[in-house]
């Protein structure tokens, strides 16, 4: 494992953050995982607006950013009106040419925390329904899937359908 200092993001890391996010993309496409992020589809306009209603985390090895990822505090979009329950975590991103296999897991344990560290009971995440890779990684991680959304509004390009997944937040504590 590697070690991880973890902080918000500012906004002098926007464009830090937009790279990483493009260059997740890239790989993903490199491995045929199509459908789920384009290079170029998020700015540091997106990450700005995250960051004034809910949070921006980044992870720092060895002085370099190596993993973000966003918490928001409500995601009516895929989960509807509900009450302040839970954390929802999105864009779990990490910079694959710095950090070794696992990486994504310790990002994913930190926002558990950091959930929990809020009162909140459940963290929560969605993934797009096609995707099995990435519901068997968030499944393995203790993650159960409690439903699915169809047409789930998507910034810069059509709705998509997506497996809604949530796990305690006390879990995610170490």
């Amino acid at each position: 494992m590697i070690a991880l200092r973890f902080r918000p993001a500012h906004d002098t890391d926007l464009a830090t953050v937009v790279r990483l996010r493009d260059d997740a993309a890239h790989w993903m496409l490199a491995r045929g995982v199509t459908g789920q992020w384009q290079p170029g589809e998020l700015s540091g306009d997106h990450f700005r607006r995250i960051m004034e209603t809910g949070e921006v985390w980044l992870a720092e090895a060895a002085g370099h950013v190596v993993g973000a990822w966003e918490l928001w505090w409500e995601d009516e979009d895929a989960w509807g009106p509900q009450s302040s329950q839970a954390g929802y975590v999105h864009r779990l991103m990490v910079d694959r040419s710095r950090v070794p296999p696992g990486t994504g897991r310790q990002l994913l344990r930190a926002a558990e925390r950091r959930v929990a560290e809020t009162g909140r009971p459940l963290v929560r995440l969605d993934c797009l329904a096609g995707n099995v890779r990435l519901k068997a990684y968030y499944l393995d991680a203790g993650y159960r899937v409690v439903g699915h959304k169809e047409g789930k509004p998507q910034p810069g390009g059509a709705p998509k359908s997506f497996t809604l997944l949530e796990k305690s937040a006390q879990a995610g504590e170490e």
